[in-house]
């Protein structure tokens, strides 16, 4: 599969360089990188784009400004992409009515895309933009994808008499790596502790995802993340968690 990585800083170079170091080896990942100042309104794409760019069956969109988003249907004409996934961690980098606009600007071209909030939400069926709000999609470029990066999934075997975590393979990473990082750290860790050790692990990588409060949540979407590898993480140690019971005190006559 042939990847356009389109970024602007860090945070894209970082996804990029874990996608590189644990995708499969038949994937291509080239980047472009945006102008790292762009105007308010973009009234003519061509200004701000190369005169070209590789051919790309997907464009990953790392984009930490609102800008680069109205450059991506150029970008897919340029690439001949056949889908995009755009990145919100922040609603500041991808407001929520430019998301629906650009899914219906490329959508007119036939070309899918995909806004996953966060972007950890991407899976090989569907994504969220919010509580309660998933939207399914029929890609099979984005799925090849997210078969790899985006919802946390992580196989973990539990040993049954000393209720430790022998191992944790990485079935689903994270795009930016944090599961993988956090599988790593797992292994002796107690079913009774893991949930919490991750959740605490996941915030030392640390998570790119922005601690601003979103309002399609009502909760940071950094949380949220730490919520889909947690859960991930408690439905598998739960059968051998130790259960506690609060007796109370005997009634004094």
């Amino acid at each position: 599969m042939r990847i356009l990585a389109v970024i602007s800083g860090e945070y894209g170079q970082r996804h990029v360089e874990n996608i590189r170091a644990h995708g499969p080896a038949d994937w291509t990942v080239e980047v472009w990188r945006a102008p790292s100042v762009l105007p308010p309104v973009i009234d003519y794409p061509e200004d701000h784009l190369p005169d070209t760019l590789p051919p790309a069956d997907l464009i990953l969109s790392f984009g930490e400004h609102p800008g680069v988003a109205e450059l991506l249907p150029d970008i897919a004409r340029m690439t001949g992409a056949q889908a995009v996934v755009v990145a919100v961690d922040s609603e500041a980098w991808l407001p929520r009515g430019l998301a629906r606009q650009l899914r219906g600007w490329l959508d007119d071209m036939g070309v899918v895309c995909v806004t996953p909030k966060p972007l950890c939400s991407l899976t090989d069926t569907h994504y969220s933009i919010g509580r309660r709000q998933r939207i399914e999609y029929d890609d099979p470029f984005i799925a090849e994808f997210a078969r790899y990066f985006g919802q946390p999934d992580l196989r973990l075997t539990v040993d049954p008499e000393s209720r430790l975590i022998t191992s944790a393979e990485v079935l689903r990473d994270s795009v930016c790596g944090c599961a993988r990082y956090v599988a790593v750290r797992l292994g002796g860790v107690s079913a009774d502790d893991a949930e919490q050790e991750a959740g605490l692990l996941h915030h030392h990588y640390p998570c790119l995802a922005t601690m601003g409060v979103d309002t399609d949540y009502g909760d940071t979407l950094m949380h949220i993340s730490g919520n889909l590898l947690k859960n991930n993480v408690l439905a598998q140690v739960k059968p051998f968690k130790h259960v506690r019971y609060l007796r109370t005190a005997a009634r004094s006559e």
